[in-house]
């Protein structure tokens, strides 16, 4: 159950190509932005999609396998666990990110054009 505590899972789409870093010893990192949509219909019967996005963190085998068959578009389902981390900029103000540490990715298909 310990697992459950710090526990995410997204479908949607890549919003860009996937950033792959390298490290000593074949280390690799990809980062990759992925949007979520819900759709639904207003009070006033309006359709309307709101889309969140999320900043994706992979290592090692997955950080590889992102950066083989991931592209832009690309439809994926992640598993993973919510990170948060901050810094100060050089002007002193202090910057906040949320990311997913990507466990497991399964590939769903491309966005149609």
């Amino acid at each position: 159950m310990n697992s459950l505590r710090n526990s995410v899972r997204l479908i949607g789409n890549l919003g860009g190509d996937p950033e792959v870093k390298s490290f000593d010893k074949n280390k690799k990192m990809a980062k990759v932005s992925l949007a979520t949509s819900e759709t639904y219909t207003n009070s006033e019967g309006v359709k309307v999609t709101d889309t969140c996005w999320h900043h994706l963190v992979a290592w090692g085998k997955t950080a590889s396998f992102v950066e083989k068959y991931l592209a832009k578009g690309s439809e994926i389902a992640v598993e993973g666990k919510i990170t948060s981390r901050n810094y100060t900029d050089k002007d002193g103000n202090k910057k906040y990110f949320t990311e997913i540490i990507v466990n497991d990715i399964l590939m769903l298909g491309r966005k149609s054009s």
